[in-house]
């Protein structure tokens, strides 16, 4: 476990030297929460009493899914992965008396957390001081808080466990190419990323909700709007732990699989 801590450790640290992409990033993200919001504002002077969730909800999804971008989005994948695979790279990391899927697990998850701590305070901060309804409203109480905070984690697990899936399946294609496109334009949707799921159609959300997309960035954010309460809560919790060890016991088994058949330049 110490090896994999140690390469999570070091993952963050140079992560964290893009202090100016960062700063890029927080100004397009701003720009970009805001821009939805007035969408959304539009939508709902039309017919305020047609949508699922409360305006200030909806801002607050929008503001927290901005500050915590990096956490859930699939296109933030590791090139390095790909490359390595691609060019025979990976006889080096082969070489190394550690397991494939946890070292790449550890560094993928210190990516995206150390992603996320350099951009969301400046956007935490600037949305909660906007007037109500388009500002970040504070949760309703301890509860939800910590609700909250043990969904964000189990989110970004879920969400590297899956991410760890497109990994493996490299080992058995010829690009990864094609494979990325796929996955990030169907995981970017399902998972609310363009639209929050509560505004799709009945029928078609309840499958939705099921499926191990819905527990990425859906659940906590809808916990923190307030959206998401009671025994629906509890159900997601469970689906979150569900799915994170399905896709964790997939990606090793595809572990397990690459590692037998993996052809390194042809040899």
């Amino acid at each position: 476990m110490k090896k994999y801590i140690s390469f999570f450790r070091l993952r963050f640290s140079m992560e964290l030297q893009y202090r100016a992409a960062a700063l890029a990033g927080v100004a397009t993200q701003f720009f970009w929460g805001a821009m939805e919001i007035l969408m959304f504002r539009a939508f709902y002077r039309t017919n305020p009493g047609a949508f699922p969730m409360t305006l200030q909800a909806t801002c607050a999804y929008v503001w927290l899914q901005q500050a915590f971008l990096a956490l859930f989005v699939t296109w933030v994948l590791e090139n390095e992965i790909f490359d390595s695979i691609l060019n025979g790279n990976i006889a080096y990391e082969l070489c190394r008396p550690v397991n494939i899927y946890n070292m790449w697990f550890s560094r993928n998850l210190a990516m995206r957390i150390s992603g996320a701590v350099l951009r969301c305070i400046p956007i935490l901060l600037f949305a909660a001081f906007l007037p109500a309804p388009y500002g970040l409203m504070a949760p309703a109480g301890l509860t939800n808080f910590f609700l909250f905070f043990l969904t964000l984690l189990l989110g970004v697990g879920v969400t590297v466990a899956f991410c760890m899936l497109v990994y493996m399946l490299c080992f058995f294609t010829i690009s990864p190419m094609g494979l990325r496109i796929v996955t990030v334009s169907m995981v970017e949707f399902l998972s609310g990323g363009i639209i929050p799921l509560p505004f799709l159609p009945d029928g078609v959300k309840q499958i939705i909700e099921l499926l191990p997309f819905a527990s990425m960035q859906n659940v906590p954010l809808r916990i923190y709007s307030g959206d998401l309460t009671g025994g629906g809560t509890l159900r997601a919790l469970l689906l979150q732990v569900f799915w994170l060890c399905i896709l964790v016991a997939a990606g090793k088994i595809l572990d397990a699989l690459a590692m037998k058949k993996v052809t390194v330049q042809g040899g």
